[in-house]
């Protein structure tokens, strides 16, 4: 898995490339935790070039969820392909981490 870190202003964007699994996932959280203490409440994970999400990578995002939302933020997804998400409907995660089909739209939805 590949990771980059861009900042839009109202939110910082996490963009994955290649598997979230159980070798990644901790990488994936250790960055959602750092920008949030670092004060970026609200992230975008970006799972546009994300192939393959498992439940340790579903993990991720849950926790990293937990973390945005205890700094008073939260964590979106967005561009989520066929793979993720139906994981995250078979899951039914999909009604916590709603998926969003643009970053745009996921940093610009009310709180």
């Amino acid at each position: 898995m590949e990771l980059t870190v861009e900042n839009l202003g109202r939110a910082l964007v996490l963009r994955v490339e290649g598997r979230l699994t159980m070798t990644a996932a901790g990488e994936l959280k250790a960055a959602v935790d750092r920008e949030v203490a670092a004060g970026n409440t609200l992230v975008v994970v970006d799972l546009a070039d994300t192939t393959f999400l498992d439940s340790s990578g579903l993990g991720a995002l849950v926790g990293g969820l937990r973390s945005a939302r205890t700094a008073g933020g939260d964590l979106r997804i967005a561009r989520a392909g066929a793979q993720v998400r139906t994981v995250l409907e078979l899951t039914t995660m999909d009604r916590v981490l709603r998926p969003y089909d643009t970053v745009e739209a996921a940093a610009d939805a009310d709180l």
